[in-house]
């Protein structure tokens, strides 16, 4: 069985991120990958930021962003619920999480996710048997050796 992961907001974010090509290229090739296979989970925490983030920073339109939406939805949606807050609240507490990052998390070990995609938290790192990944840490842009 394949594994399943979860994605991050920022995975999200580096899709539409025009202004750096080979992230937002590793971003989308990674979420067609995890679409096509299957096993791409993301949270109703993580479409939020994603709608937050590409209307106040990105500036995208509404419009996009509900075609975006759209595709999203393809993929399994975790809901964030209250017991699933109190997952978050006790690894904020013992892991010394931030408290979304904790969410983020704690979404991801509900789903049954083995690997988290993410920019934001130590890669390498197991916590609860979801394995950190940044799939965005060594790539380099132009001009780098």
């Amino acid at each position: 069985m394949a594994t399943r992961s979860f994605i991050d907001t920022n995975i999200l974010i580096y899709a539409e991120a025009s202004d750096e090509p080979i992230k937002q290229q590793a971003a989308l090739t990674l979420l067609k990958q995890l679409f096509e296979t299957g096993t791409g989970v993301l949270s109703t925490q993580v479409l939020k930021e994603y709608c937050n983030v590409a209307l106040k920073k990105l500036k995208l339109a509404p419009e996009h962003i509900r075609a975006q939406l759209d595709l999203y939805e393809l993929f399994e949606v975790v809901q964030v619920t209250p017991p699933l807050i109190r997952s978050a609240l006790d690894l904020h507490q013992t892991r010394r999480l931030a408290f979304y990052d904790a969410l983020v998390l704690a979404s991801a070990q509900t789903a049954g996710c083995t690997v988290l995609y993410s920019e934001d938290m130590n890669a390498g790192e197991v916590v609860g048997g979801v394995q950190i990944v940044n799939p965005l840490s060594d790539l380099k842009g132009p001009g780098s050796n």
